[in-house]
């Protein structure tokens, strides 16, 4: 009985406070006349890309992942948002929570594909769609007169 390899743990991330960028703006919302004088939104923003709690191979996949470059800003760094509570506090703790999330989820090696043959059945119903699909052309073609007549 052949025993399976056991797979490697994905290693916890853990990035250094000194690596991320926090900034606050005023957030729409909740928060009724506090919107207009508390800045709550909180903006998180990691320069990936310079991380020493990274290896590169680890930054590539980050980089080429669509859900990171959908959240990437001008420079390259990684910007993640919350303005879900009322507190400056509460999002900054969400946005550090999107953040990580979304850097789990794009560290995540994909999972190696395992080709598959055709089966006989399948093979057949393309082989016969085709055939129809040529005797429908076929019959849309124009009829040319006999030149015997």
């Amino acid at each position: 009985m052949s025993q399976n390899p056991a797979k490697p743990k994905p290693r916890q991330l853990s990035i250094p406070d000194s690596e991320l960028n926090f900034s606050a703006a005023r957030s729409g919302g909740p928060g009724g006349q506090n919107v207009n004088k508390v800045e709550t939104k909180v903006t998180v923003t990691f320069d990936y890309l310079n991380s020493r709690a990274l290896s590169w191979e680890e930054k590539g996949r980050i980089g080429k992942h669509p859900a990171v470059q959908g959240s990437l800003d001008a420079q390259g760094c990684v910007s993640v948002t919350s303005q879900r509570h009322r507190s400056q506090a509460l999002n900054r703790d969400d946005a550090l929570q999107k953040l990580h999330e979304l850097l789990r989820l794009a560290m995540r090696q994909p999972k190696k594909r395992v080709p598959t043959k055709k089966t006989a059945a399948s093979q057949r119903r393309r082989v016969t769609s085709k055939k129809a699909l040529g005797e429908k052309k076929t019959a849309r073609r124009r009829v040319r007169p006999d030149d015997d007549e």
